[in-house]
């Protein structure tokens, strides 16, 4: 990962902490799903705001961010003309999502980011910090680590709820001391489920992408392997986008 990224991580984190926009309202369950009109009524107050400016109503984030987390919607330009106010599920309205474009140049769509991810992963790298780098348990591949949450003060393994299933993620780390949602699980259920077999090398995180409202954000590239079976595809010497 890109020391850009990792700068512009804690900002969002720490704005969101100072805001006290970070789930104020947790408790509210129509802020911790997404909603299909919701994202209709954002989809459609963006596509009015591009037809009349020539631009989409994006914050500007480093050319490096993650492409998941990379055009985040600055809802201050579609209030009030465009909509009345953000969406109750957004982290604006203490919501767990963040609104994001997707594919802005070819067809931009409006997507979810879950952010309950990032609440745990901001728990982490505090912890992180006080030990001064990531404690590794296992190795899982060349790169990714399991984290020994043990040795940094956990009775027990955290986890993130799964935006697809009832699953609890894992979250691991990679050498480079970040740390990630592994979507492992997810995804060998998805490509069983729809009898998928797609090509070793392609990114399966955009099967996710196409078929459901939130991405699968903070996490690392997956292909498959001869099994098609879910594999990470992922190394730091190659990466420009973390």
């Amino acid at each position: 990962m890109k020391k850009s990224w990792v700068v512009f991580l804690v900002l969002v984190l720490t704005s969101l902490v100072l805001s006290g926009c970070l789930f104020p309202d947790d408790q509210k369950a129509e802020n911790q799903v997404p909603d299909e009109l919701q994202l209709e009524v954002v989809q459609r107050a963006v596509e009015e705001f591009q037809a009349d400016t020539g631009v989409l109503p994006i914050k500007t984030r480093d050319m490096e961010t993650d492409i998941f987390i990379k055009y985040p919607i600055d809802f201050s330009k579609l209030i009030p003309k465009y909509m009345a106010k953000s969406p109750g599920n957004s982290y604006e309205q203490g919501g767990i999502f963040q609104y994001i474009i997707w594919d802005p140049e070819d067809n931009p769509t409006v997507k979810l980011v879950d952010l309950r991810s990032v609440e745990k992963i901001r728990e982490l790298n505090i912890r992180f910090l006080a030990t001064k780098y990531p404690t590794y348990k296992e190795q899982i591949s060349d790169y990714v680590y399991t984290i020994d949450f043990k040795k940094i003060g956990y009775d027990e393994e955290l986890t993130v709820p799964s935006p697809y299933s009832n699953n609890q993620l894992p979250l691991v780390a990679s050498t480079e001391g970040d740390i990630y949602v592994d979507y492992s699980i997810d995804l060998n259920l998805f490509l069983k489920e729809n009898n998928l077999t797609p090509k070793p090398g392609e990114d399966i995180r955009m099967l996710l992408v196409e078929k459901y409202p939130v991405v699968p954000a903070y996490s690392f590239p997956y292909t498959v392997d001869e099994n098609n079976e879910p594999v990470y595809m992922f190394d730091p010497s190659k990466e420009s986008k973390k």
